[in-house]
């Protein structure tokens, strides 16, 4: 990719900060969307919440990347935390997607966030891009969060959905709660361990964004998840020989849905989810495998 100008929303979050840092390592100028008065040329002010942004800052992006959104893991799921969750993605997304689709000159490229979440509880079935969205407030929550890109797509700009999965990662999103329980001896499998998960480590999630922003055709929905996924009691092994701790514990259902209320079905579901767009987009993993994913984290 030739040195361009990206705007990024959520750029302070796990995946953006991450963005952000390797594409001005490689010299492109980044402007990122801020809620506060900008502090200098590099930031654009927005407030989704108000459905206002100061469009004048995109003129001349080549490139526009959100990835903003309150975290779907940092609270419990009281009906006010859900309802931050859907609008500061669904409400977050018309806003930038309105005003990219009426600047005189619109980008070439536009990605959005989205999630695996999308298909909602898959059991042992594969399922890739193909799949219809599943029931329940994350597959909702998603099909609202794609389809408020649409000005977007009708005014021509190429779109891209992020559909993420379970970022491995030190500093934030679930592997950032489970690398300190492993670490201290008190990890262990959740429920019976027999829910896949469908991971990606932090590296390959954002070299899959930028190698989508660099493909010219490539549009529509990309499963970011590593080729393979693994079951929660797999991945809880991996996790012990990696850290060299124990992880003979295992977190009782109830337990889970006491602690985590509505959310607990989400971490106690499955997700099979197979990156199969990405892969035969010519993408490859540099860290494919769950112990070289943590290894990297």
């Amino acid at each position: 990719m030739e040195h361009s100008r990206i705007a990024v929303a959520g750029a302070s979050g796990l995946i953006g900060s991450a963005l952000v840092r390797s594409l001005t390592a490689d010299g492109h100028e980044v402007v990122r969307l801020v809620r506060r008065a900008p502090r200098g040329p590099d930031e654009i002010r927005w407030d989704p919440a108000r459905r206002h942004v100061d469009a004048a800052g995109l003129i001349g992006c080549d490139v526009v990347v959100n990835l903003a959104g309150a975290g779907v893991g940092d609270r419990r799921w009281t009906p006010e935390y859900k309802r931050l969750i859907r609008d500061s993605r669904v409400l977050g997304t018309a806003t930038l997607a309105e005003a990219v689709a009426a600047l005189p000159e619109p980008p070439r490229v536009f990605l959005n966030g989205s999630a695996i979440g999308f298909y909602g509880e898959t059991g042992d079935r594969v399922v890739d891009e193909s799949a219809p969205p599943g029931d329940g407030f994350l597959p909702r929550l998603c099909v609202e969060w794609e389809r408020a890109a649409a000005p977007v797509e009708e005014a021509g700009v190429r779109t891209v959905f992020l559909r993420t999965g379970l970022v491995v990662a030190r500093g934030g999103g679930a592997w950032g709660r489970l690398f300190p329980l492993f670490r201290a001896g008190l990890g262990g499998r959740l429920g019976d361990g027999r829910q896949y998960w469908s991971y990606i480590a932090l590296y390959d999630e954002v070299a899959a964004i930028r190698h989508l922003i660099d493909g010219e055709v490539l549009s529509g929905p990309f499963n970011l998840t590593a080729p393979q996924p693994l079951t929660n009691r797999e991945i809880t092994e991996a996790m012990a020989r990696v850290l060299h701790r124990p992880a003979r514990l295992a977190v009782p259902v109830p337990v889970l849905r006491a602690v985590l209320g509505e959310m607990a079905g989400d971490v106690l579901g499955s997700q099979r989810v197979v990156p199969k767009r990405l892969l035969a987009s010519g993408f490859r993993f540099a860290f494919p495998g769950i112990e070289e994913s943590v290894r990297a984290a």
